[in-house]
Protein backbone atom coordinates (compact mmCIF):
# COMPACT_ATOMS: atom_id res chain seq x y z
CA UNK A 1 0.00 0.00 0.00
CA UNK A 2 1.29 3.44 -1.55
CA UNK A 3 1.08 6.31 0.55
CA UNK A 4 -1.16 9.15 -1.61
CA UNK A 5 0.32 12.16 0.71
CA UNK A 6 3.11 14.17 -1.02
CA UNK A 7 5.31 16.21 0.39
CA UNK A 8 3.63 19.33 -0.66
CA UNK A 9 1.52 17.65 1.97
CA UNK A 10 3.21 17.22 4.69
CA UNK A 11 4.90 20.30 4.52
CA UNK A 12 1.64 22.17 4.82
CA UNK A 13 0.05 19.95 7.50
CA UNK A 14 3.53 20.70 9.24
CA UNK A 15 3.02 24.60 9.16
CA UNK A 16 -0.47 24.61 9.92
CA UNK A 17 0.44 22.46 13.29
CA UNK A 18 3.09 25.33 14.07
CA UNK A 19 0.88 27.85 13.20
CA UNK A 20 -1.69 26.23 15.63
CA UNK A 21 1.34 25.71 18.46
CA UNK A 22 1.71 29.32 18.00
CA UNK A 23 -1.36 30.55 18.05
CA UNK A 24 -2.50 28.13 21.34
CA UNK A 25 0.81 29.40 23.23
CA UNK A 26 0.04 33.55 22.66
CA UNK A 27 -3.25 32.49 23.82
CA UNK A 28 -2.06 30.66 26.94
CA UNK A 29 0.26 33.24 27.54
CA UNK A 30 -2.06 36.38 27.54
CA UNK A 31 -4.53 34.04 29.28
CA UNK A 32 -2.10 33.94 32.05
CA UNK A 33 -1.35 37.53 32.04
CA UNK A 34 -4.55 38.54 32.75
CA UNK A 35 -5.16 35.82 35.37
CA UNK A 36 -2.20 37.53 37.41
CA UNK A 37 -3.90 41.00 36.88
CA UNK A 38 -7.23 39.69 38.04
CA UNK A 39 -5.54 37.88 41.57
CA UNK A 40 -4.24 41.13 42.63
CA UNK A 41 -7.79 43.35 41.75
CA UNK A 42 -9.14 42.31 45.27
CA UNK A 43 -6.32 43.32 47.23
CA UNK A 44 -5.71 46.22 45.15
CA UNK A 45 -9.92 47.39 45.61
CA UNK A 46 -9.51 46.39 49.66
CA UNK A 47 -6.78 48.70 50.04
CA UNK A 48 -8.55 51.59 48.25
CA UNK A 49 -11.32 51.29 50.19
CA UNK A 50 -9.72 51.06 53.69
CA UNK A 51 -8.05 54.44 52.20
CA UNK A 52 -11.43 55.84 51.59
CA UNK A 53 -12.14 54.73 55.22
CA UNK A 54 -8.70 56.34 56.58
CA UNK A 55 -9.67 59.45 54.64
CA UNK A 56 -13.24 59.75 56.15
CA UNK A 57 -11.76 59.42 59.68
CA UNK A 58 -9.26 61.88 59.46
CA UNK A 59 -12.04 64.14 57.55
CA UNK A 60 -14.07 63.87 60.83
CA UNK A 61 -11.15 63.93 63.11
CA UNK A 62 -10.21 66.71 61.75
CA UNK A 63 -13.84 68.47 62.03
CA UNK A 64 -14.00 67.34 65.68
CA UNK A 65 -11.24 69.08 66.71
CA UNK A 66 -11.52 72.22 64.61
CA UNK A 67 -15.14 72.79 66.13
CA UNK A 68 -14.06 71.99 69.74
CA UNK A 69 -11.01 74.81 69.46
CA UNK A 70 -13.22 77.32 67.79
CA UNK A 71 -15.98 76.26 70.95
CA UNK A 72 -13.41 76.36 73.52
CA UNK A 73 -11.87 79.89 71.80
CA UNK A 74 -15.40 81.37 72.18
CA UNK A 75 -16.50 79.99 75.53
CA UNK A 76 -13.34 81.35 77.27
CA UNK A 77 -12.89 85.20 75.51
CA UNK A 78 -14.98 87.63 76.49
CA UNK A 79 -15.79 88.60 72.41
CA UNK A 80 -18.48 86.32 71.15
CA UNK A 81 -17.65 84.62 67.72
CA UNK A 82 -21.24 84.70 66.51
CA UNK A 83 -23.57 87.22 67.73
CA UNK A 84 -27.03 85.83 69.18
CA UNK A 85 -28.66 88.07 67.00
CA UNK A 86 -27.24 85.69 63.93
CA UNK A 87 -27.48 82.83 65.72
CA UNK A 88 -31.13 81.21 64.57
CA UNK A 89 -29.91 82.60 61.02
CA UNK A 90 -26.80 81.18 60.74
CA UNK A 91 -28.31 77.88 61.82
CA UNK A 92 -30.98 78.07 59.49
CA UNK A 93 -28.68 78.80 56.51
CA UNK A 94 -26.10 76.34 57.29
CA UNK A 95 -28.77 73.23 57.72
CA UNK A 96 -29.64 74.31 54.33
CA UNK A 97 -26.86 74.24 52.55
CA UNK A 98 -25.70 70.77 53.77
CA UNK A 99 -29.32 69.67 53.10
CA UNK A 100 -28.68 71.08 49.16
CA UNK A 101 -24.92 69.30 49.56
CA UNK A 102 -26.12 65.89 50.79
CA UNK A 103 -28.96 66.08 48.09
CA UNK A 104 -26.23 66.99 45.71
CA UNK A 105 -23.56 63.94 46.76
CA UNK A 106 -26.66 61.61 46.76
CA UNK A 107 -27.47 62.71 42.97
CA UNK A 108 -23.48 62.61 41.67
CA UNK A 109 -23.11 59.06 43.59
CA UNK A 110 -26.32 57.44 42.25
CA UNK A 111 -24.63 58.92 38.57
CA UNK A 112 -21.70 57.25 39.10
CA UNK A 113 -22.96 53.82 40.12
CA UNK A 114 -25.39 53.74 36.62
CA UNK A 115 -22.30 54.99 34.78
CA UNK A 116 -20.34 52.28 36.38
CA UNK A 117 -23.17 50.00 35.61
CA UNK A 118 -23.36 51.25 32.07
CA UNK A 119 -19.55 51.06 31.46
CA UNK A 120 -20.10 47.40 32.52
CA UNK A 121 -23.08 46.61 30.27
CA UNK A 122 -20.70 48.06 27.86
CA UNK A 123 -18.08 45.82 28.20
CA UNK A 124 -20.56 42.68 27.86
CA UNK A 125 -21.76 44.28 24.71
CA UNK A 126 -18.26 44.38 23.32
CA UNK A 127 -17.37 40.70 24.65
CA UNK A 128 -20.65 39.46 22.64
CA UNK A 129 -19.39 41.27 19.46
CA UNK A 130 -16.90 40.13 19.63
CA UNK A 131 -17.51 36.84 19.90
CA UNK A 132 -20.11 37.06 17.22
CA UNK A 133 -17.10 38.49 14.90
CA UNK A 134 -14.54 35.65 15.51
CA UNK A 135 -17.63 33.37 14.83
CA UNK A 136 -17.67 35.41 11.38
CA UNK A 137 -14.51 35.51 10.28
CA UNK A 138 -13.87 32.04 11.88
CA UNK A 139 -16.34 30.96 9.17
CA UNK A 140 -15.50 32.99 6.45
CA UNK A 141 -11.85 31.92 6.78
CA UNK A 142 -13.21 28.49 6.79
CA UNK A 143 -14.97 28.69 3.46
CA UNK A 144 -12.12 30.86 1.95
CA UNK A 145 -9.49 27.65 2.89
CA UNK A 146 -12.20 25.21 1.33
CA UNK A 147 -12.20 27.09 -1.75
CA UNK A 148 -9.08 27.55 -1.83
CA UNK A 149 -8.57 23.61 -1.59
CA UNK A 150 -10.91 22.69 -4.11
CA UNK A 151 -8.46 25.78 -6.73
CA UNK A 152 -5.20 24.20 -5.44
CA UNK A 153 -7.09 20.60 -6.26
CA UNK A 154 -8.08 21.44 -9.38
CA UNK A 155 -4.87 23.21 -10.68
CA UNK A 156 -2.67 20.18 -9.58
CA UNK A 157 -5.04 17.63 -11.21
CA UNK A 158 -4.63 19.69 -14.71
CA UNK A 159 -0.73 19.67 -14.89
Amino acid sequence: MTDNKSKDDITSTTRSTEAANVYDTVKQNYIRIVDEFTKAQPQYTQSVSNLQLDYIAATKNTIQNMVSAQKLLSSNGNVPMITPLYTDEFVKQSNEITENIVRAVRINNQLTVNAINAAAENFRTLNRTIESVTEFNTSAAKAWNSFLTVQQQQFLHKQ
